[in-house]
């Protein structure tokens, strides 16, 4: 064991160490020879029978804290520290921090707590405030502690008048670690104090009382001038314990005679002077737990209980020896709840009726829980989620750092035959089968699905929340806007469009050097380049960083991409059906100089945008693919990326929060993640890979996580392996394939595999764009042949040319049949696969074909469900949404 602690037992002890503090040589003094109230005495732990008042005290100066009380004290921290260092074994960087508010700057307290706190092992920081520092002023520091996740544990010096409702229930329960809010008490009486932090200050009475060798059960304890928290689990302790508690305060009149029937005092404050030592009889056991010296004031040396008077044994050094402790106890309960364990779901009622009623109506009948109550009893912390209304919630990407350690579950992959056009019920199985799981098998179980897009919503489709008794609820708010994260793509998508045409327009107006002196503008007399153009810098192989040091020739490539707007691949985006979008003109305004051009919008889904949110594993991630997405090709033939425009930081930003799987429920009660949302038959047609890592990790080795790949097994599934499987590393246990008597399946594979003998070409050769297109249309579509339309093929020779050959494929084509062709329906034959377009989403990290008259805008029919969708203004519930 390392100095600190014996310097902390001398320090009580009251052995002057060489030129102690001020407060140190005070608390020497009033305990050397004199009987402070907080001096030890003579036996086991310096448990001090009160002698007669005649006897005295007749320890001197060098009289050392009775060893017994040493020895506890020791070994409390000792046991913290061998804790601590098995959980640190586990984790190397896990190191638990204790927060202390002062009010008033104690020494002697601070150098106390902060050996102990090092000798376990500990961080310990102590934000020291006026000694006469008001209530708010209290409160505004442990509201940030509150909210400040690198703190475990928090707790408060100050003095006992100080100590109102306000202030303790500002404190956050869980960082409690004196046991002084209205929830660690409730616990605590109820018999949950495994649950719970506990008084340090009242376990070290118990503790000194029972490692003295005292039996409780019958004993009359009177506690005396205890208020609040600390009278309360006083008086549960003993009465556990089978102990008769009294509690008095000073001034009540019957004082005496309680005192005299007493075999145990406790003295929860300083006694007033004018309380005669003699009414506590000879032999009587006394305990100083006075709140006031553990917030600086040395109430053990009380007038009365010093000189030659009877000594009451201090249990403040244990108290704060059981307060780190009460730390790493609360820190190893963490740790072991991060293991996997059941959860204590409490599940929804389903109330079937039979004709069974709409699906919204089912959606409506039941009653979300809160969702901070669901996300407590799948294992998340109230700093983990982020919570929007009463039923969504926002899961924080600290909790895969939290969980790291934590063995994934199973991974469950739902996927469907070639689908009809009323859909095969893939996300009605995907749920039903959760619920199963968790609702009635008492299995953990989470499900992962896509967020809907608006068009299918208000087009032909309708919504994706499941059916029937297999549902996310509610409804309105999974198929209606969620929690934003399709505008925030639509908004990154546009911006980024915005600024391709801008930049050709400044460009083309503009000489070089008034261009790049736009570009490097003077701030305040300062000119410098922005982090993102000094990465543009750089990659021109230009090592340079002072703005004007760069030659002629360097400004002049660095300002002008010099864009080809022929080979404009960035379309602008937005979530609803609208067949008038598909090709539009922009530039017309007189602003714009006469550039115009022809352009398209798409989809919001289909934006690459959503494709990166989709596959990223961390916003830095994130953040690197949305700058190598390339929007063009500049008049070399080169790729132009978000990066080269500048714009990667401010399409990070608008991603930020878009980027945190939002939680939600199912019609039991069960948890569900809801996040990204690509086509299927446009984009790779899956949830998002984050939220199927943080669902793996929250449902622990046993449990089940199970996710959705869009359409039919030709697209969705296909997608699903060759290209989230690729991204995010993971590898399901099992696939679930939906099958209906209406619709038929027919899926090829590869050459066969047998082990022991060489793979063949096929799996050993990452095949040419063409090559690879081909492969899919004739072992999985069933077509005899490809045919490239000259715009297709032109495209492939640049992307290979740039260097995008060895991507995967995703290929864009109708989800109605294997052919391109809708009405083609069993298994066609012998076709030819038309491909009119190819497209790169080079920071999603695929390159898509076009099959036939793929569209990327859908269109809305003659009679739209919007005729049908209204708000009831005074209920404000959603009216015809299915």
């Amino acid at each position: 064991m390392s100095a600190r602690l014996p310097l902390v037992l001398r320090q009580l002890g009251r052995l002057q160490p060489p030129g102690p503090p001020r407060r140190l040589r005070e608390l020497c003094r009033a305990s050397s020879g004199r009987g402070g109230g907080c001096g030890g005495g003579e036996g086991l732990l310096g448990q001090r029978r009160l002698r007669d008042t005649q006897a005295g005290s007749s320890r001197g100066p060098g009289s050392r804290a009775p060893p017994a009380r040493d020895s506890i004290v020791r070994e409390v921290i000792q046991n913290s520290k061998e804790v601590l260092s098995l959980l640190q074994g586990k984790d190397p960087a896990f190191k638990p921090v204790l927060a202390i508010i002062q009010a008033g700057d104690d020494n002697l307290m601070q150098e106390i707590n902060q050996n102990l706190a090092e000798e376990a092992g500990l961080n310990i920081t102590h934000i020291c405030l006026p000694a006469d520092s008001g209530e708010d002023e209290i409160i505004d520091e442990i509201l940030k502690i509150n909210e400040d996740t690198r703190v475990h544990g928090l707790a408060l010096q100050i003095s006992e008048t100080s100590f109102s409702d306000k202030i303790l229930n500002a404190l956050k329960p869980e960082k409690d670690v004196d046991g002084v809010t209205d929830v660690n008490l409730g616990k605590l009486v109820r018999g949950d104090a495994h649950e719970c932090f506990v008084s340090p200050v009242a376990r070290a009475v118990i503790e000194l009382l029972e490692k003295s060798g005292v039996n409780l059960d019958g004993k009359k304890i009177l506690v005396i001038g205890a208020h609040g928290s600390l009278e309360a689990t006083l008086q549960c302790l003993f009465q556990r314990k089978g102990s008769m508690t009294m509690s008095s305060q000073w001034k009540t009149a019957q004082l005496q005679s309680k005192l005299h029937e007493a075999d145990i005092v406790i003295l929860g404050s300083p006694k007033p002077e004018e309380i005669p030592l003699s009414w506590i009889q000879p032999g009587t056991t006394v305990l100083n737990c006075s709140h006031d010296f553990l917030s600086g004031k040395l109430g053990c040396s009380s007038p009365g209980v010093h000189g030659t008077g009877p000594i009451a044994e201090d249990v403040s050094l244990l108290a704060a020896a059981l307060r780190i402790q009460n730390m790493v106890s609360s820190r190893r309960r963490w740790f072991r709840e991060q293991r996997y364990r059941r959860w204590r779901l409490h599940c929804l009622k389903l109330q079937p009726l039979s004709p069974v009623p709409s699906d919204i109506e089912i959606s409506r009948a039941q009653t979300p829980k809160a969702v901070d109550i669901l996300a407590k009893e799948i294992g998340l912390l109230a700093d983990e989620i982020e919570i929007y209304g009463k039923s969504k919630a926002k899961v924080r990407l600290s909790l895969l750092e939290r969980l790291k350690d934590q063995a994934d579950g199973k991974y469950v992959l739902v996927a469907g035959i070639t689908p009809t056009p009323l859909g095969e019920g893939k996300s009605t199985v995907t749920i039903g089968l959760v619920q199963a799981l968790t609702a009635h098998l008492n299995i953990n179980s989470f499900a992962c699905l896509r967020q809907p897009s608006q068009g299918p919503t208000f087009g032909v489709k309708g919504g994706a929340a499941g059916g029937g008794y297999a549902q996310v609820i509610p409804m309105e708010e999974f198929n209606l806007h969620l929690t934003g994260d399709i505008h925030a793509i639509t908004a990154a998508n546009n911006l980024l469009a915005a600024a391709i045409d801008t930049r050709i327009l400044h460009e083309n107006t503009q000489t070089d050097k008034a261009l790049y002196n736009r570009l490097v503008a003077s701030v305040n007399g300062v000119r410098e380049f922005s982090k993102i153009q000094l990465a543009r810098l750089k990659k021109l192989g230009i090592n340079k960083t002072d703005p004007s040091a760069l030659t002629e020739e360097e400004m002049r490539k660095f300002a002008r991409l010099d864009i080809d707007p022929s080979t404009i691949t960035w379309q602008r985006v937005m979530d609803t059906n609208d067949r008038f979008l598909r090709k539009i003109t922009i530039g017309q305004g007189n602003t714009e100089k006469g550039f115009s051009r022809q352009a398209q919008f798409d989809i919001a889904v289909a934006s690459e945008v959503m494709a990166v949110l989709a596959l990223t594993d961390s916003l830095a991630d994130m953040k690197e693919r949305l700058d190598r997405m390339v929007v063009a090709s500049d008049s070399n033939g080169q790729p132009v990326t978000t990066g080269d425009l500048g714009v990667t930081g401010a399409l990070t930003v608008l991603m930020k929060d878009a980027i945190k799987p939002n939680l939600m429920q199912t019609l039991e009660g069960t948890p569900v993640f809801v996040h990204a949302g690509p086509f299927a038959n446009i984009a790779h047609g899956n949830s998002s890979v984050l939220a199927d890592k943080i669902a793996l990790k929250l449902v622990g080795e046993e449990g089940y996580v199970v996710t959705e790949a869009g359409f039919g097994a030709d697209i969705g599934m296909e997608k699903f392996f060759n290209i989230k499987c690729r991204a995010s590393g993971l590898v399901p246990s099992v696939v679930v394939l939906v099958a209906t008597v209406r619709a038929l399946k027919m899926h090829g594979g590869g050459p066969s595999v047998t082990a022991g003998v060489p793979l063949k070409k096929e799996y050993t050769e990452e095949l040419p764009i063409v090559e690879k297109i081909r492969t899919i249309a004739q072992a999985v579509y069933g077509a005899e042949d490809i045919e490239l339309s000259p715009e297709a093929q032109s495209k492939i020779d640049r992307y290979t040319e740039q260097g995008f050959g060895n991507l995967p494929i995703c290929m864009a084509k109708t989800h109605l049949s294997l052919s391109h062709q809708a009405d083609k329906k069993g298994v066609p034959k012998d076709f030819i696969l038309p491909i009119s377009d190819v497209r790169a989403s080079i920071g999603a990290g695929f390159i898509y074909p076009l099959v036939g008259m793929m569209s990327t805008m859908p269109g809305l029919p003659t009679r739209p469900c919007f005729y049908d969708i209204d708000l009831d203004t005074e209920t404000e519930q959603v009216k015809g949404l299915f």
